[in-house]
């Protein structure tokens, strides 16, 4: 299915996470439907992939910057402007469950909230007026956590809650201007970090198989292309009626009936 990408201006934020991510992974489906990657992020990987995907025919850019500056973003998001002329989308991906909690300092908590959830308003605030130009579509990066907690990390629920909140707000605030603002929820996906996560406890296997026996599409986890496959199908036109929403992509994870796990 052509998704109608093609030459479509991008900007990811969180783009340039490890091999395999799912900023990556987003950021090579970008690159396979024709649209030009603008990627956002503070790790210098994104070099690395600009030039990957440069040397492969594809336009592409990297903006390294720190996520929690307004003033780095607005410098990023200009520059990416000049260079193109216009924006098609935002997809704002970036975001670290970064375990802080209520003891945490009042210094981290603030940080967490920069990153997880201000930088989405920074970015979206600067790319706004070519936004309006081309009618485009906002696609913000959300977690189960913000409607499931977890324990532990107030910073990054708190930000995903206000993200989801963004989303609704967004979506009133756009609508006149023909822009199309979602959210994507994510609960289990198998991405280096998660495996990298796994590979600190003593039974790494048995917690994996404890995790997947409570999903209940497939008894697995979600794969990053299968976050990126809805990803794209959101931003591009053939979502053309739809705004507001809040999109589980988690194999039932969040809202199917636990008797579905009951062993036959």
């Amino acid at each position: 299915m052509d998704l109608g990408l093609k030459e479509k201006i991008i900007l990811i934020t969180g783009g340039a996470g490890s091999r395999g991510s799912i900023g990556e992974t987003i950021v090579k489906a970008l690159a396979q439907e024709g649209a030009i990657p603008v990627i956002l992020d503070r790790n210098d990987r994104g070099h690395e992939y600009a030039r990957e995907l440069n040397e492969a025919g594809t336009d592409a850019t990297f903006y390294q910057l720190d996520l929690t500056s307004a003033d780095s973003i607005k410098e990023a998001v200009t520059s990416a402007i000049e260079k193109y002329g216009r924006i098609d989308a935002v997809i704002n991906n970036v975001g670290v469950n970064d375990g802080v909690g209520l003891d945490a300092s009042p210094e981290e908590f603030m940080h967490s909230l920069k990153l997880n959830m201000v930088s989405y308003f920074l970015t979206v605030k600067y790319a706004l007026p070519k936004l309006k130009e081309s009618k485009g579509s906002i696609l913000n990066v959300g977690s189960k956590v913000a409607v499931t907690g977890q324990g532990g990390t107030s910073g990054y629920a708190a930000s995903k809650g206000g993200v989801l909140a963004l989303t609704r707000e967004w979506a009133v605030d756009l609508i006149n201007d023909g822009i199309r603002v979602n959210a994507l929820m994510i609960a289990e996906c198998f991405t280096p970090a998660y495996d990298n996560w796994l590979k600190t406890l003593a039974n790494p296997e048995d917690k994996l198989n404890a995790i997947t026996s409570k999903i209940p599409l497939g008894r697995r986890m979600t794969t990053t292309n299968e976050i990126a496959d809805t990803v794209l199908f959101l931003i591009s036109g053939r979502s053309s009626h739809t705004t507001g929403q809040y999109v589980f992509v988690d194999g039932g994870y969040v809202h199917l009936d636990r008797a579905l796990l009951t062993e036959n």
